[in-house]
């Protein structure tokens, strides 16, 4: 019988594992404070690779250090790599441990990388005639071992999804055998790796001269038959580099290796060593799975018990009286226009599912939905509540939502797959979309398949499974108010909005497109007449011949491909060059045109005249709402010509008003009430305005000397710029003042508002203890990189830290405001219409305008107590034009 060995390349797995899991980092540390995500990550490895590939023989192969014989052959080999962060190699003693509790030898040799070691056995093992080989790497180089007897399996994304390299798949992809990945190298070099091959000789190139050629040996043989001058004499100059690096890219497979095939052999886990590992690490769902596996209780996704529900059984679903967990199948992203394609229902062990949506509208399913006893548990409400609206159904009493749940917790568990999210949490007998689905164009939903029901049953059942411990963990978190007071109320708040859309008038928008494309025509006139000849003013490409080239304008930055010429670039020419101020005007004009006049008249829905945006209710790390299909809060205020755009947006009915409310300076405010500063919190409580009282105090002004414009505005900077944690360079950039200057403006700021001083540096102190900041609603963000040995990444994470709890704060009150104002204007004609940033949009009737001209300044102004007070600024119109 053909034995199976197995060879994984630790060092590059475990590297792998770490940086997939970066982000979400703080999330794996056990009790100790010992980093786990590289041990974490490499577990799931080995999980996946030892169901996959069952193999009698196994070795984890790693690096014993840093010298080896390729040092010694180029000492800047691997030189140019950052040195492995602290938090990864803590980690390494622990993955061997890991390693030796689940039966499988290790083995690392002096002077040698684990590319050698696992050369050298498979080569054994392919020579002894009784093994098939597998080897798992993160390394690419090793595809270099692939023949008729041994695959390489490469992650791709994270450690789990692994694409396999046979000899036919690498001339597939490469273009080249597998023995010659080494000959391209050596021509080539390798950038990662740090040596040299030779000059001028990249991808392309390598791959042209081995496919001709065959081997390096072969092409200096006949280095007289190469093609191009050039090409040649780098080649002859660079012979003895190429060899080189055809050495160094060759693993050997003779390594002076210690260890034998025979002491290899898969002995399995030691349950006892294993549950003793994974308690220390504080690993619960492999816990879990342990006792599940050791149980004999382990399923997959194609085994699964369940009923199909017909019209004839649907009355089982009355067994549920107090809890359910539910899912609805959906084929595409936009749940307002996407088909329904199934629904999966139950709880336990009783799991009923149908690939018929029409089913939804019988008695004993929408009872279940409709209950107000009944509890829900589902992955994201908001899509669910709509999907489910578009049958007539009302879903009500949502306990669980899987989604926003897993976001809370880390605000980069946002994945909108249920089985992306549910492996996060530890629940691993669930495939994910794209792996059932496929991906892209690739994608394949057949609902009449088994694998489609069993697949839907399962994200039921991994919300159902998921949702103790998850509510758990929201409660260490002290989020569970958050959650239920918050993000699950102002869900329902953003459907109602969404199914209520905004009506726009096409009419409007279509006579604005016809004067945009009458404006873009001049323009294109006037710029081909500057520049002398026609072209396209698209073509970055183009544009940059016709400035640089032919108008001879100063080159103030180039790219990769040719000339820069983007915004600002333009911005700082266009003074000195009307041609290029003309380019600035066609830009945006063309802009407007696509984006907002044509983008919105091919979503304005065709029964009722309405535009409906999706709000992203988990995108941004600070909890602000995020609109899509289309984009409202994005279209431009800046200038008339996109103010304009907002003329096109009407009342549902004659003689109602557009009425905007709008949050004045809100994280200012945030900040003065958050820092305690005592001159902040006085200037907004006697009602001055905070952009001229900054400008008094940090130029010094008497307090009878006016406030001039342009003071204003840098005071303005300075305000908002330590909102976001700018720095001194960024504040110059944004006012046009001297770095130097820049920086006084700020050390006065400090001087004047020492609160904030000391805010800014008790949050940072408090993330790098603790490693995450949060909101006033207890909204968590995690700071992976605040304690990085990288200054840029430091930096950042500490700018995070000080802007993360202002901006957040904000978000928070402006949905705490939003459910408050769905409340207290739900018996009213008056609606909610759009929410941007901190802006709330409604239309209201005329017999109403007296009323919400009081009360929606009211509530949102008490949606929270600051220290100081909250102040908004209502405007109505004809149009939303006209309420600005």
């Amino acid at each position: 019988m053909t034995k199976k060995l197995l060879l994984i390349d630790g060092n590059s797995i475990a590297f792998k594992a770490f940086y997939a899991l970066y982000t979400a980092m703080d999330k794996f540390t056990n009790p100790s404070g010992l980093h786990t995500s590289a041990i974490y990550g490499f577990n799931r490895m080995l999980d996946k690779v030892l169901d996959d590939e069952q193999p009698t023989d196994v070795l984890v192969a790693f690096d014993a250090g840093k010298v080896t014989f390729r040092t010694k052959m180029f000492a800047d080999y691997k030189g140019g790599r950052a040195k492995t962060p602290t938090e990864l190699s803590e980690q390494f003693p622990f993955i061997k441990e890991l390693v030796n509790d689940r039966g499988i030898a290790t083995y690392e040799l002096p002077d040698y990388e684990a590319d050698d070691i696992i050369g050298t056995l498979a080569k054994q093992a392919e020579d002894s005639g009784d093994y098939e080989v597998v080897i798992v790497t993160g390394d690419r180089d090793l595809t270099q071992l692939t023949s008729d007897k041994t695959t390489v399996q490469v992650s791709k994304k994270g450690v789990t999804e692994l694409e396999t390299y046979t000899p036919k798949h690498v001339e597939e992809k490469l273009g080249v055998k597998p023995s010659q990945i080494i000959e391209i190298k050596g021509l080539k070099g390798d950038n990662s790796d740090n040596y040299p091959g030779v000059e001028k000789v990249g991808d392309k190139t390598a791959l042209k001269l081995i496919q001709q050629f065959g081997t390096i040996d072969n092409l200096y043989q006949n280095i007289d038959d190469v093609s191009g001058k050039k090409l040649k004499e780098h080649l002859i100059q660079d012979e003895d580099q190429a060899r080189r690096a055809h050495k160094l890219a060759t693993i050997n497979r003779e390594a002076p290796i210690t260890i034998s095939l025979a002491d290899l052999n898969y002995k399995g886990d030691d349950i006892d060593k294993l549950t003793d590992f994974y308690e220390r690490m504080g690993f619960k769902s492999f816990l879990a799975k342990l006792s599940v596996d050791d149980n004999d209780h382990s399923e997959d996704q194609s085994k699964i018990e369940y009923t199909v529900l017909t019209k004839d059984n649907l009355s089982e679903l009355d067994q549920f009286k107090d809890e359910v967990s539910f899912h609805l199948e959906m084929s595409e992203e936009n749940y307002h226009i996407s088909p329904l394609i199934g629904f999966a229902v139950g709880q336990g062990d009783h799991w009923y599912v149908t690939n018929q949506p029409e089913l939804l509208k019988d008695p004993h399913v929408s009872r279940l939905l409709t209950s107000e006893t009944v509890k829900k548990n589902l992955f994201d409400a908001k899509r669910t509540f709509v999907g489910l609206y578009r049958q007539s159904i009302i879903l009500k009493n949502v306990d669980f939502d899987m989604l926003l749940v897993s976001y809370l917790l880390n605000t980069t568990n946002n994945s909108n797959d249920v089985g992306t999210v549910a492996h996060l949490h530890g629940f691993y007998n669930i495939k994910t979309d794209e792996e059932v689905y496929g991906k892209g164009a690739k994608r394949q939903i057949d609902a009449q398949s088994p694998e489609f029901l069993a697949h839907i049953v399962h994200k039921a059942k991994a919300i159902d499974q998921l949702h103790d411990d998850m509510f758990k963990d929201l409660d260490e978190h002290n989020q569970t108010t958050l959650y239920r007071d918050i993000e699950i109320k102002i869900a329902f708040v953003l459907a109602k909005m969404e199914i209520n859309g905004i009506k726009v008038d096409a009419g409007t928008l279509e006579a604005m497109g016809s004067k945009f494309k009458e404006r873009i025509a001049e323009i294109q006139q006037t710029i081909y007449q500057e520049a002398g000849e026609e072209f396209n003013i698209g073509s970055p490409k183009q544009l940059g011949k016709i400035l640089f080239e032919k108008l001879r304008l100063p080159i103030l930055k180039k790219t990769k491909t040719g000339y820069s010429t983007s915004v600002d670039v333009l911005e700082k020419l266009a003074p000195d060059a009307p041609i290029v101020q003309n380019v600035l005007d066609y830009r945006q004009i063309a802009k407007l045109q696509s984006t907002y006049i044509d983008g919105l008249l091919k979503v304005i829905h065709k029964d009722d005249g309405k535009v409906h945006t999706r709000y992203l209710q988990t995108l941004t790390q600070t909890g602000r709402l995020s609109s899509v299909d289309p984009n409202l809060q994005n279209i431009p205020i800046r200038t008339e010509e996109g103010r304009l755009i907002r003329q096109a947006f009407v009342p549902t009915q004659p003689g109602w008003q557009i009425f905007s409310s709008d949050y004045s300076q809100i994280e200012l405010r945030v900040l003065a009430s958050i820092t305690g500063d005592q001159n902040m919190q006085e200037a907004f409580k006697e009602g001055e305005d905070i952009h001229a009282t900054t400008a008094r105090r940090i130029f010094g002004l008497p307090s009878n000397e006016a406030v001039t414009p342009e003071l204003r505005r840098q005071a303005k900077a300075v305000n908002f710029g330590i909102v976001y944690g700018i720095s001194d360079f960024g504040l110059s950039q944004n006012t046009g003042i001297t770095r130097k200057q820049a920086h006084q403006f700020i050390e006065r700021y400090f001087e004047e508002y020492p609160g904030v001083k000391k805010y800014m540096d008790d949050i940072v102190k408090f993330a790098r203890n603790h490693r995450y900041v949060e909101t006033i609603a207890h909204r968590r963000r995690y700071l992976p990189d605040i304690n990085s040995k990288s200054f840029n990444l430091r930096s950042f994470a500490e700018r995070t830290a000080m802007n993360t709890p202002i901006q957040g704060s904000a978000a928070d009150i402006i949905k705490i405001a939003m459910i408050n104002m769905n409340e207290a204007i739900k018996d009213m004609k008056t609606k909610m219409l759009l929410q941007v940033h901190d802006e709330l949009i409604f239309e209201v009737p005329n017999d109403e305008l007296e009323t919400v001209k009081k009360l929606i300044p009211s509530v949102m102004d008490s949606a929270i107590k600051l220290d100081v007070p909250l102040k908004v600024e209502s405007h109505w119109g004809k149009t939303w034009y006209d309420a600005k």
